[in-house]
């Protein structure tokens, strides 16, 4: 698995981002967030229980990573079809603020290294990548286990200060000095 420190690879996906069939489907690559951090999750089915939880706490929390010049991203190796019709079908994901990109050939969980061998589906991944591409922070949790948006949050709070932040450091708190 790819983690802090390595570049985050290229990849070019195409991306849910309306319930509308004429203007649902967007490409997004690489480049699509120059310049800006990018949180980049990956979930494991559509149409599945945990998902749309995290999915939805994600999307309750956008303004609050806009507001902080990130991108969210949200990533599961179902057709940009299926996420179609689940964004459609489940009430909360209909106004999702984010694209939910396909990445159907498995080629960016396959570069990343969470594509899980036995399920053949991505793990329930998550990265802080920097504006320069390298990746500040990777979480991955079991297929069965939801994870907090809100510590993503706190996380890249704690990234953008630069500084030495403590064990549950919130934005706004002191920072560490070194002596």
């Amino acid at each position: 698995m790819l983690g802090v420190g390595q570049k985050f690879p290229q990849f070019s996906l195409t991306g849910v981002v309306s319930n509308d069939l004429n203007n649902a489907f967007q490409p997004f690559d690489s480049n699509s967030a120059n310049g800006k951090w990018q949180i980049v999750f990956f979930w494991p089915k559509d149409f599945t229980f945990v998902c749309p939880t995290e999915i939805a706490a994600f999307g309750k929390l956008n303004k609050e990573f806009a507001d902080r010049d990130a991108v969210v991203y949200g990533v599961s190796t179902d057709s940009e079809f299926v996420h179609l019709a689940w964004r459609k079908d489940k009430e909360e994901l209909r106004d999702l603020p984010f694209p939910m990109l396909s990445d159907i050939k498995r080629e960016l969980t396959s570069a990343l290294g969470v594509l899980d061998a036995e399920a053949g589906v991505a793990q329930r991944a998550t990265y802080i990548v920097d504006p320069q591409g390298v990746i500040r922070f990777a979480y991955v949790t079991d297929l069965n286990v939801g994870r907090s948006p809100q510590e993503v949050l706190r996380v890249l709070d704690a990234l953008q200060t630069d500084e030495l932040c403590p064990c549950n450091w919130k934005k706004g708190e002191d920072t560490l000095k070194a002596a």
